[in-house]
């Protein structure tokens, strides 16, 4: 798609940037100089480039998925209705996950990799609870590059009883000198959850940390309070229901809040005390996720649509209620800031991408707009927040190479994927014993 001196102008678009140094503009040209966006302009001059003509459409940087457990690919919608956490678990780890070989972590990995892409989500916070041996990682981090999504790959001790996780910490360090250098769009982190010695490894190797933290389940302890314990390397994901005083230690430390609409709901993390909320009303930027594919997809203008009617509701709930200082009510743009550059700076790439400004990485997707649901555009944020959806996503660009283009995947054989895709699920669910009713069934079920 790119001509051969790597270059592409994305003509006559309307440019949203996201960026506080580069100005939306209605109609203009944006090119894209290898890897990198090198002018934002109207009527660019530019003979050298393959052109990707922009009108109709609304050009703006790529999604941000904060918090992903991309391992879980081949449970799609296995549980849209499940009853709990434990329930989860217990199917998800001790259940399916117990069984998976490196190949199922590939091909799951891959295969929710791909329809990030396909939705507009350029770059994945990977959490993976289910890192069972260097083999395992190895597979995901390959699934990782091998798509050409941007990715933070967490990772964590797997969740299920059987698995082993005598590797980690020290399995950081070899993953560190192979993954975490400049030029790679795979990076490795530590789902590290409360291990105060796990972090200490992860942050010998200036790696970002990951914690899972609902309240209900998790408090901090006073030597999570000591100098330079908590910091921006540090990603806490849903923080529903905390008490005050952790809300402004997080502040302090300025560390990374990700939440996850749609999920937080599904197991009722959440209250009208709001996660998101109570972030925003300490100082912090909190990013959104989209948490696990058992119950939904990989669909970042669901989350969003999610977070914009909670807050709402919440917040005019206590409003009428009868509270004096109920938060106002969220408006679009903050919604779009949360799924991009919020995300960028939980991932540590908040001068990297999550923005379009000369200089950044071309991280791109153009959204066409020119749709029975979405026309005419008469806000272009709220466009993308509210109206627009996945089919929408025309053409996707990370890093420079062209990912989707014309609505349809680059270099992906979905035929392929489809059939080892449904050869691992059919695999675990013999493994592990349940039987798998597609219709009528809460989650599938041991066999007789």
């Amino acid at each position: 798609m790119n001509s051969p001196k790597n270059r592409t102008v994305f003509k006559g678009g309307t440019i949203l940037t996201m960026d506080q140094t580069a100005a939306n503009v209605r109609t203009a040209d944006l090119l894209v100089d290898g890897d990198r966006i090198a002018a934002i302009g109207a009527n660019l001059a530019v003979d050298d480039a393959a052109v990707i003509d922009a009108s109709d459409s609304i050009v703006m940087p790529g999604l941000i998925d904060a918090h992903h457990h991309m391992w879980l690919g081949v449970m799609r919608r296995m549980m849209p209705n499940v009853e709990d956490l434990f329930a989860y678990i217990d199917f998800v780890a001790e259940g399916l996950g117990a069984h998976y070989r490196p190949l199922d972590m590939y091909l799951s990995t891959k295969l929710t990799a791909l329809a990030c892409l396909g939705a507009g989500i350029t770059t994945v916070i990977d959490a993976c609870h289910s890192s069972r041996s260097p083999e395992h990682t190895e597979a995901a981090l390959d699934a990782l590059k091998d798509s050409g999504i941007r990715a933070l790959h967490m990772v964590g001790a797997a969740m299920d009883k059987k698995a082993s996780s005598a590797h980690l910490p020290e399995d950081l360090k070899r993953l560190a000198g192979k993954w975490n250098q400049g030029g790679s769009l795979v990076h490795v982190g530590l789902f590290g959850q409360l291990n105060l010695d796990w972090w200490k490894v992860a942050r010998s190797l200036d790696m970002r940390i990951l914690t899972e933290f609902i309240g209900d389940l998790a408090k901090l302890g006073p030597e999570f309070a000591e100098a330079g314990v908590l910091g921006p390397h540090n990603i806490f994901n849903h923080c529903t229901r905390i008490p005050q005083e952790t809300w402004r230690l997080f502040a302090d430390a300025g560390v990374n809040v990700t939440i996850n609409p749609r999920s937080d709901a599904l197991f009722g993390f959440d209250d009208d005390s709001f996660a998101y909320q109570q972030a925003v009303d300490h100082g912090l930027t909190p990013a959104i996720g989209i948490d696990l594919d058992t119950a939904f997809g990989s669909d970042m203008f669901g989350e969003m649509h999610a977070l914009f009617s909670q807050q709402r509701s919440a917040m005019r709930y206590r409003k009428f209620r009868g509270e004096a200082n109920a938060a106002s009510p969220i408006t679009v743009e903050r919604v779009l800031e949360a799924a991009t550059v919020n995300g960028a700076r939980a991932a540590g790439l908040e001068g990297v991408v999550g923005s379009l400004a000369p200089g950044k990485q071309a991280d791109i997707i153009m959204v066409r707009t020119d749709s029975v649901a979405v026309l005419p555009v008469n806000d272009i944020v709220g466009t993308i927040v509210q109206a627009v959806e996945r089919s929408d996503v025309d053409t996707v660009m990370v890093a420079g190479e062209i990912r989707k283009r014309s609505g349809k995947l680059v270099g992906a054989d979905l035929i392929k994927l489809t059939a080892d895709v449904t050869a691992s699920r059919n695999y675990l669910l013999e493994k592990s014993g349940y039987r798998l009713d597609q219709i009528g069934a809460s989650a599938p079920t041991k066999a007789a």
